[in-house]
């Protein structure tokens, strides 16, 4: 594939992954009007919330089969297809239980535009680029994660209706643009696939999908356990928003220097900066007693945690490479490891936090990351 060509690859992969995070998150500033709308309680708009990342688990690993069986372009396909039709059903319906199913669906089809992308991306680069390339198309995915609540208020203001429908027309845009890459390479006839138990017992595999449900779990516990603290210490709705747009942006701006990083130090070297760095701003979560200081560490903490993703999800697909897996389906393990890791982390930190207190689920994520490090310096860096 020429350099020409590559490009294409990145900016089509960059605009599948920012369109589907900016849906995934417009529906933060929905939820106080749904909620009053439709008379959900806390617990239904948290289901409501949790939909998204409960339906990329479920489709984690067909999309990792789809991919690996029919290709990137096909799963592509797919999960724009379901992103498109489930996104003008969210706009379209008012009972809570079809709107979950809708949030559900996207979430499924979301594993599927993942597993393309990313699965696309990391056959075509050299794997000595492959964490810079992961780090980009990162960096998108956060960017339509900072665009998306500017899409859910205008979607408050406009309607559901006008603005998610439009969503038909940004997924056959998106199709038509997949239509224009040329074919990804053949690669070489795969092994039998390991069932999927046998898989992750693999030690670089489970290692690769532990290093991204590590800041999984954390940052789940800090989107539901982060604004509420912000709020006791005084913080408003603009002080809340600002602290996480900051905190994405930053993120967004580091994500492709990591990878950049990894590719040149090797994968250990980010990571074990990120985990020991992420401790520490993890058991500082419940010291402020001042919103702006707490802003801070909440910045700091989600900085740290978002240094994981490039370094850990390229790990993943070095060792799949070495295992004889193909990339579309070690793209799947990735969801599968960050939608686990994402509901434990939001179930998990607030069911912690309601019976001890804010300190036992942020303990809890930094001893996490202490175990993790003490493994990493103790790992053979060869180990599979």
């Amino acid at each position: 594939m020429s350099r020409r060509e590559q490009r294409l690859l990145f900016l089509v992969a960059g605009a599948v992954v920012f369109f589907d995070t900016v849906f995934y998150a417009a529906v933060v500033p929905l939820l106080p009007s749904l909620t009053r709308e439709l008379h959900l309680t806390k617990a239904s708009a948290g289901v409501l919330t949790a939909g998204y990342a409960l339906g990329t688990l479920a489709g984690s690993i067909p999309g990792g089969i789809l991919a690996e069986r029919s290709g990137p372009r096909v799963t592509l396909y797919t999960g724009l297809a379901l992103m498109g039709s489930s996104s003008l059903a969210f706009g379209l319906l008012d009972n809570v239980g079809l709107l979950d199913g809708a949030r559900f669906v996207q979430g499924f089809g979301g594993a599927f535009t993942w597993a393309g992308s990313l699965g696309w991306l990391v056959v075509v680069v050299p794997a000595e680029r492959r964490g810079s390339a992961i780090g980009g198309a990162l960096a998108a995915g956060i960017g339509g994660a900072l665009f998306g609540p500017v899409v859910g208020t205008l979607a408050h203001a406009l309607g559901r209706g006008p603005v998610f429908s439009a969503v038909v027309l940004v997924a056959l845009g998106l199709a038509a643009a997949v239509g224009l890459l040329p074919a990804p390479p053949r690669s070489s006839p795969l092994p039998d696939r390991e069932p999927l138990t046998r898989q992750l017992r693999r030690p670089a595999i489970a290692l690769g999908m532990w290093l991204v449900a590590v800041p999984a779990i954390a940052s789940g516990a800090i989107n539901v356990l982060g604004p509420l603290r912000l709020g006791q210490l005084g913080a408003g709705a603009a002080g809340i928003g600002a602290t996480f747009l900051v905190a994405a942006g930053v993120e967004a701006v580091t994500a492709p220097a990591v990878g950049h990083l990894s590719d040149r130090r090797g994968r250990m070297f980010p990571l074990r900066i990120g985990l020991g760095a992420a401790a520490v701003a993890l058991l500082c979560f419940t010291l402020p007693r001042d919103a702006l200081l707490l802003a801070v560490v909440i910045v700091l903490a989600t900085v740290a945690l978002g240094s994981f993703w490039a370094p850990a999800m390229a790990m993943l697909s070095d060792a799949a490479d070495t295992l004889g897996i193909s990339q579309g389906y070690a793209m799947a393990l990735i969801n599968l490891a960050w939608a686990a890791g994402q509901i434990v982390g939001a179930g998990g930190g607030g069911t912690l936090a309601k019976a001890a207190g804010d300190g036992l689920p942020f303990a809890t994520s930094a001893g996490l990351c202490v175990v993790t490090l003490a493994v990493l310096l103790a790992r053979q860096p060869h180990a599979t």
